[in-house]
């Protein structure tokens, strides 16, 4: 084997465990963010439904209130 062609071969396979090492910790870290977004879904949820909640009441009371306000300045109540 020529000195050229063992070089070729080193750089070779130094890229190719470089890559599978990339790409290693690329899947580690996917995982990583996967498991931080369950868990900040987890905390965020109930918050987020309680809004929710809140739009929903506020909106059932704009509607009972029909409208019994003129409207104000723009058109607007």
């Amino acid at each position: 084997m020529t000195a050229p062609a063992a070089v070729w071969i080193a750089v070779g396979l130094t890229t190719t465990v470089a890559i599978i090492a990339v790409l290693i910790a690329l899947v580690r870290h996917a995982l990583l963010l996967g498991r931080t977004l369950r868990r900040f879904q987890e905390e965020v949820q109930p918050i987020a439904d309680e809004i929710v909640a809140e739009g929903e009441r506020a909106s059932s009371r704009r509607s009972s209130r029909g409208s019994r306000r003129p409207s104000g300045l723009f058109g607007r109540s």
